[in-house]
């Protein structure tokens, strides 16, 4: 085998094996389940370490070939004006990233907080190293560059909490004791509001903490007590 071939076989065999280590470390440090605040630095922390293990994995690799090398060592005797350049061209890259992790230690937002950005609501679902995702209401997923959150109002209807909210709509015929309904709806730590007045129908919108149970089984929890309690107050039909 030529010493190129070697070369090229090591710098792949780094690669591959940089690549493994990279994806253990990152599956060790997710196998735990941290509260909302903590879970947002630590996601992004997984994430800036993987990245950092592959980018030294792969300069390591490209360093084993004698012509990269000497490309680097130009590039280092230049150094100044190559920041430079990098600098201008990576500008708004480098400014969402470092806007991630201020959004991870200063937490803002945090993961499945209910927020609101430019008249927009959501629930926060990821938050990685350049950008944010929000899931809104109608199911849409709204992506935000994290220097643009990190520089806007943001509307956080969660921060003071330790755990998301759940959010269910309930319709009512517009006609019912609406005063009553939200009252039997707000027993239980929940808080409803009237969302909408139709010629027929009224919408209620039903909030509760999920109080460590996911999204999903926190708001089949909320529909099945609203059941219950339509039931009782005879809106809905009682089953026999």
């Amino acid at each position: 085998m030529t010493a190129f071939w070697w070369r090229l076989v090591t710098a792949i065999s780094v690669i591959v094996a940089t690549s493994l280590v990279a994806k253990v470390v990152d599956a060790r440090m997710s196998r735990r389940d941290l509260a909302p605040e903590t879970a947002t630095r630590y996601r992004v922390l997984r994430r800036t370490v993987f990245a950092t293990i592959v980018f030294v994995g792969i300069l390591s690799a490209l360093l084993v070939i004698p012509h990269v090398r000497a490309i680097a060592g130009g590039i280092l005797a230049s150094s100044a004006v190559l920041g430079l350049v990098i600098g201008f061209a990576a500008q708004r890259t480098i400014g969402n990233f470092v806007a991630g992790l201020m959004i991870a230690f200063t937490q803002p937002v945090r993961l499945g907080d209910e927020i609101e950005v430019q008249g927009t609501n959501g629930i926060v679902e990821e938050i990685g190293l350049t950008y944010t995702w929000v899931r809104t209401r109608d199911n849409n997923l709204l992506v935000i560059p994290n220097e643009k959150l990190a520089s806007e109002t943001v509307v956080n209807a969660t921060i003071r909490s330790s755990s998301a909210v759940a959010e269910i709509l309930v319709r009512v015929p517009v006609a019912s004791d609406l005063r009553s309904i939200v009252a039997a709806l707000e027993q239980d730590g929940a808080r409803a509001y009237i969302t909408a007045l139709g010629a027929e129908d009224a919408s209620i919108a039903v909030r509760r903490d999920t109080g460590g149970l996911s999204a999903e089984e926190a708001a089949s929890e909320l529909r099945l007590v609203a059941q219950e309690r339509l039931v009782a107050l005879g809106i809905l039909p009682r089953r026999t």
